[in-house]
Parts: structure tokens; C-alpha cells; sequence
């Protein structure tokens, strides 16, 4: 299988998918995601994996999210949205393996929101979280707030969407977000070995432990259809175009003059 935008490489039964796209940050267009579902069935079925870290190329970003220069109301020629997110959402919470994010830096936007889904989260301590969606005329109405709430607390999930604040790898764990924050250079021996030691365990009683788990948020995929569908709706509005004029002309944004 050939990937053009991800790497794939599976180390002593661990799958790592890794996000190439290092001089974008590691912000995602069409293709990142199609070949990031592709890469998480191919690994989530493989008898031979037995856990699946999603990681990002590169010292700076695990991920930034959408890719802006791919967006100008159209992602990849595909209409308004035009990145399949509920599908790669989706497939990160069904296959039956544990998703590890490795968050060696910028975790920020649709990047957050992987973090967010993916079982388990380790950082570095030079990783930054947060949510920029609002400053930039974009919002996650589905796992990215929801689910979030579920992860982090309903207060703090509102602070981090409202305020669009950053947040250090302790802060992540403190709230939750992430379970472990090492120091960089100890962060892939981590995580290969979080990972080796799911890989031990029993994968049928893996699988129904995170069944079981999502079973309870399991309604938020139709919320999530719902509010993607609203969003192609706000995405054709002025005021969300608003976020991505004033980025590209390093202004701030002016929202209210188009506020109904």
C-alpha cells in the first residue's frame, strides 16, 4: 500500500502512523485523511499489530489541523467541508486496537481533536494544546466539543473552545487530555513501550474494554453527522470566510460586522 502524505511502519507489533507533512506542520488535507483511514484499517485488522501509535513527522507539530492553503471555502475540490472527518474520527475509535496519539509539539485545531479521540495521549514537555476553530470562523460540533467535555470536564472544554488558550504537556495531563508528559528525548522509548506492553495483553479482552468504553458517547457519531452537516451550512457563511481573509492577510479577524 502507498501512501503519498502519512509514513507506515509497524515496529515489534506496533503500528506507527505518522503524519509526513512536517513543512505544513502536519496539517492534514484530503488526501492525509484518506490515507489515515486507510493505514488505521490496514493496522487495526492486522493480527500481527497489536497497538497503533498516530504520530506526527518532525520537531514541531504533531498536527495543526486542516491545511489552510488548501482552503478557500473548498478542500481539495471537494465541496465546502471536503475532509472526510467523521470517517477518520470514526476509524480511530472502531478499529479494535488502542490508538496512541505521540504529541511532540503543536497539537492544536483538528489536531487537538485526534489527541482528544485517540485511548491514550503522551507528550512531550515542549508539546502545546489547544483550539483555535472560533478565531479562525471554524468549529468542531462534534467529538471536538462533546467528546471533550467527557475527557477534560464541561467547564474546561468550554475555556479551551471560548478562549482558544494554549496549553503546556503537564497542563494536558492535569486536565486529563494526556495521561503522561516525558522529556523529548524520551518520548518515542515511551510510547514503543506503552505500546509493547498492550501488545502483551489479551487483544480480545483489549477490544471489548474499548468497545466498552466508547459505548457510552457512541450516540455523539450521529450528533457528529448533524453538526458537520450544519457546519457546511456556517462554512458558506461571510462570517466564517472572515477567519480564513484575515489569516491569509495577518489581520484580526472581524466577525461581528457579520453577526445576524
Amino acid at each position: 500500500m502507498q501512501f503519498e502524505d502519512i509514513l507506515y511502519e509497524v515496529r515489534n507489533g506496533v503500528a506507527w502512523i505518522t503524519i509526513n507533512r512536517p513543512e505544513k506542520m502536519n496539517a492534514f488535507r484530503g488526501t492525509t485523511c484518506d490515507e489515515l483511514i486507510k493505514a488505521l484499517n490496514k493496522a487495526g485488522y492486522d493480527r500481527e499489530v497489536g497497538c497503533i501509535v498516530l504520530a506526527g513527522a518532525g520537531d514541531r507539530a504533531f498536527c495543526t489541523g486542516g491545511d489552510q492553503s488548501a482552503h478557500d471555502g473548498n478542500y481539495d475540490g471537494r465541496g465546502t467541508i471536503g475532509l472526510p472527518m467523521e470517517e477518520l474520527h470514526t476509524a480511530i475509535r472502531d478499529v479494535p486496537k488502542p490508538v496512541i496519539a505521540r504529541v511532540q509539539g503543536f497539537a492544536i485545531g483538528g489536531g487537538n481533536v485526534l489527541c482528544t479521540i485517540c485511548d491514550l495521549t503522551i507528550c512531550s514537555d515542549k508539546a502545546i494544546f489547544g483550539q483555535v476553530g472560533p478565531k479562525m470562523g471554524s468549529v468542531d460540533p462534534g467529538y471536538g466539543t462533546a467528546f471533550l467535555a467527557r475527557v477534560v470536564g464541561e467547564k474546561k472544554a468550554r475555556e479551551i473552545w471560548y478562549l482558544n488558550k494554549r496549553y503546556s504537556g503537564p497542563e494536558a495531563v492535569a486536565m486529563g487530555l494526556a495521561n503522561l508528559c516525558v522529556p523529548p528525548e524520551q518520548l518515542d522509548a515511551t510510547v514503543q513501550e506503552w505500546a509493547e506492553t498492550i501488545c502483551e495483553r489479551s487483544p480480545t479482552a483489549i477490544a471489548i474494554a474499548k468497545r466498552s468504553f466508547n459505548m457510552d458517547t457512541a450516540h455523539q457519531s450521529g450528533i457528529a453527522g448533524m453538526g458537520m452537516y450544519a457546519l457546511k451550512l456556517y462554512y458558506d457563511t461571510e462570517e466564517s470566510r472572515e477567519g480564513v481573509k484575515a489569516l491569509q492577510e495577518k489581520r484580526k479577524p472581524e466577525f461581528r460586522k457579520y453577526a445576524k
